[in-house]
């Protein structure tokens, strides 16, 4: 079935027949796109080549008001005679059919590489070559979806047709939850290897007045508008993402935990995880709630879940072993080493968590962490003290007054003052500086346990490229299920670019390039059809270092289609 677009290449817009065929070499649908006519830049007018206005009257269609495009670009070149204005043309012609072909090829073959392509096709077989083209935009560009249909036609991706904001937001309302959560559950399926599970939270706001999900809550941004809470798990071994769900604006995190582990179970079948969070969502209930769940696995009643969790020093469980272990802790046999820090200090306990239960308990010390801390905070506490001692009613710096300082009025006719720091204020600030508690009900390996822990950054750094580099700072939709879609195409997204910059750290390119920088690298390998012959700009060695890092064959004529342009 055939299918007619239309595509402006520089300053020309050229009409396509497209049709779709089955590509044998990859291994998945393509199209075949035949330049059949273009539209005058200075009119608007539609023209078309004489063949295909030939086919139609065969076809019996009405060709009356169709206007004939006499293509310059393949007539003889009459070198040396005339103005030179049909050279001019000619090269302007050519030029117009210049695309960006690196970046688009070299998404599309790492999403084959890893079984993206495979189970998008198994599970959204009419959308998702446009879903994916929508998530290779979101990886490239930190702009609204509303610019997609430029980045399409800048660059040789698929043929989806037009990428405009309707086109969009109907493929947005095109599916559903049973089409997601098959998504999720092959996706699981493709990429678990034991995964430790790294669970955190990101609130997006929006301005829509028709999403039912939105309500004011914790804002992650400090923003007053209503928002949603985005919930995403992420291996830690893959260092992808593997699953994700949205809750109300309102919800705190440690109320998500269990229902989110309930669904990803009941929807991937996953069994024996390990969960690993932040602070934000240890409360006792929650501990308790996970060390009651349990659940038979291989014949054997266990608890539902492992866990690593840090403790809060709101607790007296993390205070009491802090003070236990300050006295000695600050032993060399208690050091720590890691990869890329300096050496901390731990121990490991095997502690009462109530009644006849216990946790495995690993306290650490950070001694230069908390060096910084009381540096930080003495510089802070002198510079206050010099605010006081000159304007000590000064309006803006009150509260951080009355909270390090003791300013006393002297009865004396120049009105002068005496300041005194609350060095008890700051020692209390200071207490916990540097320490931090973490509890396992499976882990007992102290050295084990801080680098699962520190793992977890990967979920955290995925969060802020989640929000910064995939456009999801504002989210421009207007009902739930586009939340859900719009949300869901910035995971596949999420998936490409933390598969790149695993990428990128395991081969040292991350020493060389950005992850902006080897994008950027990407883009400026482009492609022009000259007499419907793909011609391809000669690759750089950058380009070749990056394909060959990430073990993609480059892309070349022979495996291009041919364009009639």
């Amino acid at each position: 079935m055939s299918s007619i677009t239309k595509q402006r290449n520089g300053r020309y817009i050229y009409i396509y027949e497209s049709k779709s065929y089955w590509d044998t070499k990859r291994k998945y649908p393509n199209n075949n796109k035949k330049c059949i006519g273009k539209i005058d830049p200075d009119t608007g007018g539609e023209y078309y080549k004489q063949e295909y206005i030939e086919r139609q009257k065969i076809e019996g269609k009405t060709t009356d008001s169709m206007k004939v495009w006499h293509d310059k670009r393949k007539r003889p070149m009459e070198i040396g005679t005339g103005t030179g204005v049909d050279l001019i043309n000619i090269a302007q012609e050519i030029l117009s059919t210049v695309k960006s072909i690196g970046l688009a090829y070299f998404l599309q073959s790492v999403a084959e590489k890893i079984g993206l392509v495979r189970i998008l096709k198994q599970t959204m077989p009419n959308q998702w070559q446009r879903l994916f083209v929508l998530a290779c935009y979101l990886v490239a560009e930190n702009k609204s979806v509303m610019h997609c249909s430029d980045w399409v036609e800048e660059n040789e991706c698929a043929d989806v047709g037009n990428m405009a904001s309707q086109r969009i937001s109907e493929l947005l309302s095109s599916f559903g939850y049973k089409e997601r959560n098959e998504f999720f559950r092959q996706w699981y399926q493709q990429i678990r290897e034991n995964e430790y599970i790294a669970l955190d939270i990101t609130s997006v706001s929006s301005y829509s007045g028709n999403i039912s999900f939105l309500e004011i809550g914790y804002n992650r941004d400090d923003e007053k508008l209503p928002q949603i809470n985005i919930c995403l798990l992420f291996g830690e071994k893959s260092m992808m993402p593997i699953y994700q769900t949205i809750y109300n604006g309102s919800l705190t995190d440690v109320t998500t935990l269990e229902t989110t582990l309930s669904e990803f179970e009941a929807i991937t079948g996953a069994q024996d995880i390990m969960v690993v969070t932040d602070k934000g969502f240890f409360r006792a209930e929650n501990i308790n709630r996970m060390l009651e769940s349990k659940k038979t696995i291989n014949n054997k009643k266990q608890a539902s879940y492992k866990f690593l969790v840090p403790v809060s020093f709101t607790t007296n469980f993390a205070k009491d072993h802090v003070k236990n272990e300050q006295a000695t802790i600050d032993d060399v046999d208690n050091v720590i080493l890691t990869d890329d820090e300096m050496p901390i200090r731990g121990v490991y306990k095997y502690s009462t968590w109530k009644d006849d239960i216990k946790l495995h308990t690993h306290i650490y010390y950070d001694p230069e962490k908390a060096l910084r801390k009381r540096n930080d905070l003495y510089s802070y506490v002198a510079k206050l003290k010099m605010l006081a001692v000159d304007d000590p009613e000064n309006t803006k710096h009150q509260k951080e007054f009355q909270k390090y300082l003791r300013i006393e009025k002297a009865n004396t006719s120049n009105g002068s003052v005496t300041v005194e720091i609350r060095k008890d204020v700051i020692e209390k600030s200071l207490e916990h500086s540097g320490w931090f508690v973490l509890i396992s009900n499976r882990i007992d390996n102290i050295h084990e346990a801080l680098d699962i822990y520190r793992a977890k950054d990967v979920v955290e750094k995925s969060f802020f490229q989640y929000k910064n580099n995939l456009g999801l700072f504002r989210l421009r939709v207007h009902n739930d299920e586009r939340t859900l879609n719009k949300t869901f195409v910035a995971f596949i997204a999420l998936i490409l670019s933390s598969y790149i910059h695993k990428g990128m750290k395991n081969t040292g390119l991350d020493k060389e390039f950005t992850f902006e920088k080897l994008l950027s690298v990407l883009s400026k390998l482009k492609i022009a059809y000259i007499n419907n012959t793909p011609v391809l700009q000669p690759l750089t060695k950058q380009q070749k270092q990056i394909f060959k890092a990430f073990e993609v064959e480059p892309p070349d004529c022979s495996g291009l289609n041919s364009h009639e342009t």
